[in-house]
């Protein structure tokens, strides 16, 4: 049996299983949902929500079972899911109070003789009353469980909203087959502002050192120290599970600067996304050095990120531009404007090959570790063939790339990049997110780190990487 923190993942048989939620013996009744979800993480159709009033989904694939003995549970035959399923998310809700009343809660998954595959103990103290617990997902032919433990404050309504289930907002008969009507979804409990990642479990591993013992954290103020503090040790144990414990190599993050990116510098939700990359450098960087470039139809490298220096950076190059006379944004701490603005030149829509051929210049330059690029769009690509040329050309060089979208949007090339062909060996991934602050950092740096063993692997098979 393995034990699950948030945003870790195993492996599941292909067959039925059985998801429960577990509770202590005096806890409030948590109920039992699931939502079947498409590619585009979203539910087919409002029959796609299982839950005690609608009790089965595609054909009886997914089944909710209620009170078993064991907790409330749910019901998935695997081999039957319908091929146009890639997800089954799971989830647990409560009537009254909220889950800070729930003691003992845990997911666990039976295989089809009752024998339990994997737990996840979920720690919830605030004002949840859902609680995403987990996900069932494909993933190369095979089936895995994510254990994600994110909380709603909004019941049942603002989950199946956030999932694409059409909740009427007049008729409580037309709300989603029995819920109530007119909630709109509410961002995750702990989402930005004063977001916070995941608790995590009491083991040994897990305990974090003292923000205070790490020089890198000395100068910086307390809260974003403790932040940095978690995010490097939610790194470390992601790249432990990963086995590049030992593994070296620089990485560099690329921010799309276009004129469609100006809300999410101007609420901060990109300085944010800064603050949880620069642990990621720090655990596989020797120098613990983020490298970085900002593009727009030009392009401009910036000075490495470094966490001692961390607050300054983000004040100092995450902001766009104001044009014709409007203000910059935002400004500077103290209020004022930034004279001279030194990335006035960057400005303008997306010219991705021109930012890509000069980080690939720039560390055939400077040959030594690999390198591990994070790339962030919010779409708009379109220069698709130049861009597949590059990545093919690189792919003998011991760069990868890590494309990140950030909202829905036209990712051209990026949402082809796991089957395209030509190179010598794969070395690029991409995934969507529609609101990167809703992601826990856990799940986040999962996502980034999973492809890279497998690149990495191919690449010393290959000769690329020694």
């Amino acid at each position: 049996m393995t034990t699950l923190i948030a945003g870790a993942n195993v492996p599941v048989p292909a067959g039925p299983l059985t998801l429960v939620i577990r509770r202590a013996a005096d806890a409030p009744i948590a109920d039992a949902s699931a939502l079947l979800l498409g590619s585009d993480g979203k539910v087919r159709s409002d029959e796609d929500f299982v839950f005690y009033n609608q009790p089965a989904g595609a054909a009886g694939a997914v089944r909710h079972l209620g009170p078993t003995a064991g907790g409330e549970a749910v019901a998935v035959d695997v081999p039957a899911l319908p091929a146009d399923v890639d997800r089954v998310v799971v989830a647990a809700s409560v009537h009254e109070g909220t889950f800070a009343a729930v003691g003992g809660l845990a997911l666990a998954v039976l295989d089809g003789a009752g024998g339990t595959v994997a737990t996840f103990p979920v720690q919830a103290g605030g004002g949840e009353t859902v609680l995403v617990l987990g996900e069932l997902y494909r993933r190369q032919g095979a089936w895995k469980l994510r254990a994600i433990g994110q909380g709603y404050d909004t019941g049942l309504a603002g989950l199946a909203s956030d999932y694409g289930v059409d909740v009427g907002e007049e008729d409580d008969e037309s709300a989603g087959a029995g819920l109530p009507a007119g909630t709109l979804p509410a961002a995750p409990m702990g989402a930005t502002p004063g977001w916070a990642p995941p608790p995590y479990s009491d083991e040994p591993t897990m305990r974090l050192p003292a923000p205070a013992d790490d020089p890198q954290l000395a100068g910086l103020p307390p809260e974003v120290g403790a932040r940095i503090s978690l995010r490097k040790e939610a790194v470390r144990i992601t790249l432990e599970k990963k086995g590049l414990r030992d593994v070296r190599a620089r990485v560099a993050i690329v921010l799309d600067r276009s004129g469609s990116m100006r809300e999410l510098y101007g609420n901060g939700a990109v300085g944010r996304l800064v603050e949880r990359m620069a642990p990621i450098a720090a655990r596989l960087d020797d120098d613990g050095e983020l490298d970085a470039w900002i593009f727009a139809d030009e392009f401009a490298p910036l000075d490495p990120v470094r966490i001692p220096e961390l607050p300054r950076w983000i004040a100092d190059n995450v902001y766009i531009d104001g044009r014709n006379n409007r203000p910059q944004s935002p400004p500077l701490p103290n209020g004022a404007q930034r004279s001279p603005d030194h990335l006035s030149g960057v400005f303008g829509g997306n010219n991705e090959p021109a930012v890509i051929e000069d980080i690939i210049a720039r560390y055939r330059r400077e040959p030594g570790a690999p390198v591990l690029v994070l790339f962030y769009s919010d779409g708009g690509v379109n220069r698709s063939k130049q861009i597949q040329r590059l990545l093919t050309d690189a792919a003998g060089l011991p760069i990868f790339w890590q494309f990140v979208g950030l909202g829905r949007s036209n990712y051209g090339i990026l949402e082809r990049i796991d089957t395209m062909p030509g190179r010598l060996v794969d070395n690029a991934g991409f995934f969507q997110v529609d609101d990167i602050d809703r992601i826990s950092d856990v799940e986040l740096y999962e996502r980034i780190l999973t492809e890279f063993p497998q690149w990495l692997t191919a690449a010393r098979a290959a000769g690329i990487v020694r």
